[in-house]
């Protein structure tokens, strides 16, 4: 740990003199900030809209940088937190206190294991600031000086990769703490996540003084609690069940309760393993804020088999039922629905009823699953045609994939983790994601083989923001931009009609809350940027953003410039993955899966291994087909091929010029390999 004194100096000095900051306590966050952030998501409902509104509409034309700061190497997707006079950010594996006036660093914490890195942030309270880390631990800070006051596992102490070489990366074999932490009623509540690689997720409340746990509720039962039915009764599945935790806790101290939205079941794809509905994943589940009480759930998806985890963060607002203001909140399915649930109940606001899907006996499919009545969805059901290259299924939602369909494109991330926000002035949630974005979903005969990701050439991607009236689920206005941001910074809303949001290419935006016009853009120099932050320090009002490893603080009159943007993200994909010396390529054989608690291989009759290879200008390639149908490597500009190759064949082409090709098998076109002759 390194501390400033000169920073230490200031910080100081801004609480002696009662800093306008400090005024919003992070003690009772029940209600939006104001001149604070005082947690990732501005209060305990996750609403991500400020009371201040002094930038606006009419002059947010004038908002420049008021400072920057650049965290040299060190990369964040996080939202700066805004408290007592300082500002709260993480950046790599480092914890910083900055004053929010200037950016200048108070004092810096070095994690020994780096904090999570998908949506990582802080929680202050009780003079104390709290991280998860990518080993599940949770560990707390002194607010001051940044001094560790304890580290407590939220786990099962899984092994850390690397820990017995100290040269090596220490990175751990599954859990980690997946959000921010919330600060509430004394405790530090927060979720465990790495289902994808057969961890049984959990929620963990600590005591904030001391780290020891007060309680804790797993996503998947046990044998003997309540929804363990739900799981296949002849196999412990439920042991690997997943249903990780991606996001910050909302709390309702008036309720009593604590809600989180869970992830999908694993494994992934193998619904003939965990025959049922499968609680609690894909669900908002309520739990009592003191002793971690099963209260209700509400599951979105039956059954998943497509990764459908509720993993933007659930947002509260107020619903006007039978002229009754009723404590409701949102759970954005990742098709682009929204669900509008009473808080203390769990039941739907608006009617939501059970439609037929289609079916596959052998994944024990459900039946039916919820849609809300009447609502909009955000982008296309199925994957649009032009989106994927020739050769691919496009697949709808909720079509099953098996093992005997290797070339199902399934539209899985429309809406997955991008934050929403809630203005309580136009009633209306705002989102971003990608419609219909796609993803190639291989289900081997093996149940329990998972490749989260598989890229071929030519795969079109985009984004979309769009804004949903509360009282009516509809679509108010929607906007569609040339790049995919199902991942990225969300939505902040201002008092002020402003929605601040990152786009991809670079630019802080300001758009019009009611309209979705764009007001006024800024170039962070950084294609990924965290959440805005909204705060006010001695009667002026800053917005703040991290952009990768640029954080960034606005407001009205700043005169620091934008930077240069950085290169254009892509709107198609290309190939990923390694390129390798070799003459020799193989047709059919073993691939390896993406899991991190057993690396698993599965026999793929339509793979070129390896599948990106380099060779010098006159190298013959040989490709053996060791599969047990004929099999190609055709180019996809059809200047050369092998021809048919026989089971247990070879065939050769040697390549005089230099460049980089791609080829396919015509048989079987979603088989794709690549050449570069150097």
């Amino acid at each position: 740990m390194r501390r400033s004194a000169m920073g230490l100096f200031c910080a100081i000095s801004m609480l002696a003199a009662g800093s306008a900051a400090a005024a919003d306590s992070p003690q009772d966050l029940r209600n939006a900030p104001t001149k604070n952030w005082p947690m990732v998501a501005g209060d305990w409902g996750n609403g991500r809209y400020s009371q201040l509104a002094r930038i606006n509409s009419a002059n947010v034309k004038t908002l420049g940088g008021a400072w920057s700061h650049i965290f040299d190497g060190e990369v964040s997707r996080g939202t700066p937190v805004v408290v007592d006079g300082m500002m709260f950010v993480t950046a790599g594996p480092h914890i910083y206190a900055l004053n929010p006036k200037t950016g200048e660093i108070v004092w810096t914490h070095e994690a020994q294991i780096a904090p999570s890195n998908l949506f990582k942030g802080i929680a202050v309270g009780g003079g104390m600031v709290f991280y998860g880390t990518a080993d599940a631990h949770v560990v707390a800070l002194n607010e001051k000086t940044g001094e560790q006051i304890w580290s407590v596992p939220m786990g099962d102490s899984l092994p850390v990769k690397g820990a017995d070489n100290p040269s090596a990366a220490l990175t751990t074999t599954g859990e980690y703490v997946s959000g921010a932490p919330t600060y509430a009623k004394g405790m530090v509540i927060t979720g465990m996540s790495d289902g994808d690689h057969g961890v049984r997720c959990r929620i963990v409340a600590m005591d904030a003084k001391t780290g020891k746990r007060v309680w804790q509720f797993f996503s998947v039962p046990a044998p003997g609690q309540k929804g363990h039915e739900t799981w296949a009764q002849d196999n412990d599945e439920w042991l690997h069940g997943g249903g990780g935790l991606w996001n910050t806790a909302n709390i309702d101290p008036d309720l009593g309760l604590v809600y989180f939205g869970t992830g999908n079941p694993v494994p992934q794809w193998a619904g003939d393993l965990r025959r049922g509905d499968n609680l609690y994943t894909d669900s908002v589940v309520a739990l009592e804020l003191k002793t971690g009480k099963y209260r209700w759930h509400y599951q979105v998806v039956h059954h998943d088999i497509w990764e459908s985890d509720i993993a933007t963060p659930l947002v509260f607002y107020d619903a006007e039922v039978h002229g009754k203001t009723v404590k409701a909140l949102g759970a954005m399915r990742t098709d682009g629905y929204l669900f509008l649930l009473n808080r203390a109940t769990g039941e739907p606001v608006h009617r939501v009823e059970e439609r037929p899907v289609p079916q596959d006996p052998r994944l024990f499919t459900h039946a039916t699953q919820p849609f809300p009545v009447g609502a909009d969805e955000i982008g296309p059901n199925c994957i649009q045609e032009g989106r994927v290259p020739a050769g691919f299924k496009r697949l709808c939602h909720y079509d099953p994939v098996n093992f005997d369909t290797p070339n199902a494109i399934y539209p899985v991330l429309t809406a997955r983790s991008s934050p929403m926000s809630y203005d309580p002035q136009t009633k209306y949630f705002y989102m971003a994601g990608s419609p219909g974005w796609p993803l190639w979903i291989k289900r081997m005969q093996d149940p329990h083989f998972f490749s989260s990701s598989s890229s071929v050439p030519g795969m079109k991607t985009s984004g979309i923001l769009a804004a949903i009236d509360s009282r009516t689920d509809k679509v108010v206005w929607q906007k569609n931009t040339p790049y995919e941001m199902q991942n990225g910074s969300g939505a902040t809303t201002t008092a002020g009609g402003l929605l601040f949001h990152g786009d991809p290419d670079g630019n802080l935006q300001a758009l019009d809350v009611k309209t979705g016009d764009i007001l006024w853009q800024f170039q962070t120099g950084a294609n990924e940027s965290g959440p805005a932050a909204v705060y006010e320090i001695d009667g002026e009002e800053y917005v703040a953003v991290l952009a990768v490893k640029n954080l960034w603080a606005f407001k009205l009159g700043g005169t620091v410039p934008p930077l240069p943007a950085p290169p254009a993200p892509p709107i198609e994909t290309t190939f990923a993955g390694r390129v390798v010396s070799a003459d020799a390529i193989a047709i059919s054989g073993m691939v390896r899966d993406t899991g991190l608690e057993k690396v698993r291989q599965a026999y793929n009759e339509n793979a070129f291994l390896p599948n990106r290879i380099k060779v010098a200008v006159g190298t013959k390639v040989t490709w053996t087909n060791n599969g047990k149908e004929a099999h190609n490597a055709t180019a996809q500009d059809g200047s050369w091929s092998t021809g048919e190759v026989a089971p247990g064949g070879s065939a050769s082409v040697t390549f005089a010029t230099p460049g980089s090709f791609t080829y396919i098998d015509k048989n079987h076109p979603w088989a794709y390999g690549q050449i570069n002759v150097q």
